[in-house]
C-alpha cells in the first residue's frame, strides 16, 4: 500500500470530549471518586502511532475561554498529538460545551454502561470550512486520513465535513481510513441520509475496518449474529460478508473487522481477520483478561495503520492491531499507549514476563 510523503502520519476529524470512570470497578451509581481523561473515538486511534513516535493531528473545534477545553489541549499535548481547531464563543451557561461520556467499565457478570451526554456538543458544527485542507494535505502532507462513522455520523455539518475531508485526502494521494463505528442513537431519523454519506466515503476508502455488527448495519450487508458463542465457528460467514462488501467497495486495499466474545467483563474472547493483497489473515479468537472494554476496537485499528505506515507485510497489520486492541483494553483510559514496538509484540506472543 503506498504511502505519500507526508508531515503528519494520521489525521482525523473529531469532536473531542471528557470521559469520566469511576475508580476500582465501581459502578456509577455507587461512586464519588471518578478519573477523567480526555477521549473520542478518533484520536483514540491516533494514539498507536502518537505513543511510537510518528505525527500525528486531530482537527476539531473548542469552547473558548473553557477549562475543559484547556484540559483537552493539555492532554493531547502530552498523548504527543497535534491538534488544529478554532476556539467558538460559549455564548452563555446553555451554550456550547464539550461533551462528557460517562462509562462504568462493568466487573464479572455487572456489563459495562456508557452514557453520552452531549446536549450542545461544540463538535458537532465541525465544518471543512474551519481548516486550511489545501495547505494540510497538499502543502504539508497526510499518510492516512482515519474517518469513524461516530463523527461522520454526529450531525450534519460533520457528515459534510467527512465528505469533504474523504475528497481532499483522495485529491492530494492520502489514503483513506474509514472504521464504520456504527450508533444507532446517531442514525434514528437520518438513515437514508447517512445511508448515502457512509455509501459515498467507503466507495473511496482505501482501508474500510468493522467489528460484527457495522458492515451490517452501516452498509447493509448480511452476516453472522453478533455475539454468542462459538465465535470462531462463524469466521467462514464473517469472510463471505467481506467478501460481498469487496464486491461492492472494490477502491479499498484492506478489509478488517474484529471479533469479540463477551466471557464476563474481565474475560473476553478476541480475534480479528483480514483481508489485503488477495489473501486472507485470521487471528483465532483467544482469550484476553480486560480492565476496561471501551476503545479496544480503536486500538486495533491503531495498531492496523501504525502496521501499515510502517510498510509491514499484512500479517503483521493485523497481528499489531490485535495486539493493539488487547493493549487498550488491559487499560483504564479508552487508548492503547505503546512504550515501544516490543511492548506490543509481547502482548502478541502473550510473553507477559517480567522485563528488567
Amino acid at each position: 500500500m503506498e504511502i505519500r510523503k507526508y508531515k503528519y502520519a494520521l489525521a482525523c476529524p473529531t469532536s473531542m470530549g471528557l470521559r469520566i470512570t469511576p475508580q476500582d470497578r465501581m459502578a456509577v451509581q455507587n461512586s464519588n471518586l471518578f478519573y477523567l481523561q480526555a477521549t473520542s473515538a478518533e484520536s483514540n486511534v491516533l494514539n498507536v502511532a502518537s505513543s511510537l513516535g510518528k505525527e500525528c493531528l486531530v482537527l476539531t473545534k473548542f469552547v473558548e475561554g473553557s477549562p475543559m477545553a484547556d484540559f483537552i489541549k493539555r492532554q493531547l499535548r502530552a498523548r504527543n498529538i497535534r491538534f488544529e481547531g478554532r476556539d467558538v464563543p460559549q455564548g452563555g451557561p446553555w451554550g456550547y460545551r464539550h461533551q462528557f461520556n460517562i462509562a462504568d467499565s462493568g466487573f464479572g457478570l455487572r456489563a459495562p454502561r456508557v452514557w453520552n451526554d452531549r446536549a450542545g456538543e461544540v463538535g458537532r458544527t465541525l465544518s471543512p470550512e474551519d481548516f486550511d485542507l489545501d495547505r494540510i494535505f497538499g502543502q504539508e502532507g497526510v499518510g492516512i486520513l482515519h474517518l469513524s462513522g461516530l463523527i461522520a455520523a454526529m450531525s450534519q455539518d460533520t457528515t459534510r465535513c467527512c465528505l469533504e475531508l474523504a475528497k481532499t485526502a483522495k485529491k492530494y494521494g492520502t489514503l483513506v481510513s474509514f472504521d464504520l463505528n456504527y450508533r444507532a442513537t446517531f442514525w434514528k431519523g437520518r438513515e437514508a441520509e447517512l445511508s448515502a454519506a457512509f455509501h459515498e466515503i467507503a466507495s473511496v476508502a482505501d482501508i474500510l475496518v468493522g467489528n460484527e455488527e457495522d458492515f451490517q448495519l452501516c452498509l447493509g450487508f448480511k452476516g453472522p449474529e453478533a455475539g454468542g458463542k462459538d465465535l470462531g465457528g462463524k469466521i467462514e460467514r464473517f469472510k463471505g460478508m467481506i467478501e460481498e462488501v469487496r464486491a461492492k467497495y472494490p477502491n479499498a486495499q484492506a478489509y478488517a473487522t474484529t471479533l469479540r466474545q463477551v466471557v464476563s467483563a474481565n474475560e473476553h474472547l478476541w480475534g480479528a481477520i483480514l483481508w489485503a493483497q488477495g489473501q486472507w489473515y485470521v487471528e483465532e479468537p483467544r482469550p484476553i483478561q480486560v480492565m476496561d472494554r471501551i476503545g479496544g476496537g480503536d486500538g486495533f485499528s491503531g495498531g492496523l495503520l501504525y502496521g501499515i505506515l510502517s510498510g509491514w507485510d499484512p500479517e503483521k497489520w493485523l497481528q499489531f492491531g490485535w495486539a493493539s486492541g488487547v493493549l487498550a483494553a488491559s487499560s483504564l483510559n479508552d487508548y492503547a499507549e505503546p512504550a515501544d514496538e516490543k511492548q506490543v509484540w509481547d502482548v502478541y506472543k502473550g510473553n507477559a514476563r517480567v522485563q528488567r
